[in-house]
């Protein structure tokens, strides 16, 4: 797990950074995906990329166990994904801001299918506007963000929320239809 990975003594470190210089060189072989420095990413992460769905990382970022990426997805320094999230970018991509956090559980997919009732479901178009969460942005546990939503910078998103509309920046939302509940400015 990253949090260990970043505890171990020195001489445990010589070790541990040859076995992630090692996943993430292979990473970086085989699939569209750049990395920044000082990042950990679990082996027991799926990453894919291809041309035209790139994955760029920044530095200091922690991609924990069974997490599942798809690109197009950009995400800046400092940004921490714990275990069990997915996010897939659609055609249009996410875009993680610096410094946010998303925890366990939550599933982020950058598209949404037709539901033309004359069509199959199976044959209906797909649809890709893209996601945007800002900086400082804390996601909790079992979270779903819909396509087409932008999550202002400093905002909270509360455990087992669903959004699928915009969230104002320092804001504090939870629930399903996700509301607001506070304003993080005013905590102390």
């Amino acid at each position: 797990m990253p949090w260990l990975y970043y505890s171990l003594k020195p001489k445990h470190l010589i070790w541990a950074k040859a076995w992630q210089d090692e996943i993430q060189s292979t990473l970086q072989e085989l699939e569209t995906v750049k990395i920044g420095s000082n990042c950990f990413i679990s082996p027991n992460a799926n990453i894919f990329a291809e041309p035209g769905r790139d994955i760029i990382i920044g530095d200091n970022v922690t991609i924990a166990s069974d997490v599942f990426l798809h690109g197009p997805i950009t995400i800046a320094d400092g940004v921490s994904i714990n275990a069990g999230v997915s996010i897939d970018g659609g055609v249009k991509g996410v875009s993680i801001s610096s410094h946010s956090r998303i925890a366990s559980g939550t599933k982020i997919y950058a598209f949404n299918h037709g539901m033309n009732p004359n069509r199959n479901i199976k044959d209906q178009p797909v649809t890709s506007h893209g996601i945007e969460i800002g900086e400082d942005v804390w996601i909790g546990a079992n979270v779903c963000i819909a396509d087409n939503v932008k999550i202002g910078n400093h905002s909270v998103i509360g455990m087992g929320s669903v959004v699928t509309k915009n969230i104002m920046e320092w804001t504090i939302c939870a629930g399903n239809p996700i509301k607001v509940i506070g304003n993080r400015k005013e905590k102390k």
